[in-house]
């Protein structure tokens, strides 16, 4: 499995505030099928997944998957119980800031002339980011981090001509010695 990301061209269509987002933190056999199992749990539970990235561990027999769901919190505990009882599925954990570190990162390409590249460079490099491809006629930046910077750096890019942008979901690790 590999990891997976999203991709836009438009600007996103307003979206209705969500109640709650849920990081699952979700390890399994490397089997054909099994995110399809998962993700019909959560459907079925009238959840919606926001993100989800899948790679293969460091042991090739086993894949982990970081989900970001949203949904009722009421349906929650039921739906890690039935991830966790699916065929193979080894674990299924929530993870909040608290307890595991969260980032994802955005690649975000500007339709960017002279005029407006040093403003969009300036903020950029306030979000700790950098460029990776630069033309005469756009940019390309790279910005990792939580959630919350990712946002706040395409809000303040979205005053320029925001080309396309390709997003990672979250990747989770536990804090501490506590498996993920």
């Amino acid at each position: 499995m590999s990891d997976r990301t999203s991709t836009t061209s438009k600007k996103p269509a307003p979206q209705a505030d969500i109640i709650n987002i849920h990081t699952l933190s979700v390890y399994v056999n490397n089997q054909p099928g099994v995110l399809g199992r998962i993700c019909a749990v959560f459907s079925r539970r009238g959840f919606n997944i926001e993100s989800l990235v899948v790679s293969q561990t460091r042991d090739p027999r086993y894949s982990r998957m970081t989900i970001g769901i949203s949904g009722h919190p009421e349906g929650l505990h039921q739906i890690i119980m039935h991830v966790s009882k699916l065929i193979d599925v080894i674990h299924c954990t929530e993870h909040t800031d608290r307890d595991a570190v969260a980032k994802e990162m955005v690649l975000i390409k500007v339709a960017a002339g002279p005029a407006e590249r040093t403003e969009i460079l300036q903020i950029v490099e306030h979000y700790g980011g950098k460029t990776v491809d630069l033309q005469e006629d756009s940019l390309i930046a790279l910005i990792s981090g939580n959630s919350d910077k990712i946002d706040a750096a395409v809000r303040l890019l979205g005053k320029f001509d925001i080309a396309e942008t390709v997003r990672t979901g979250k990747v989770v690790m536990a804090r501490g010695l506590t498996e993920t």
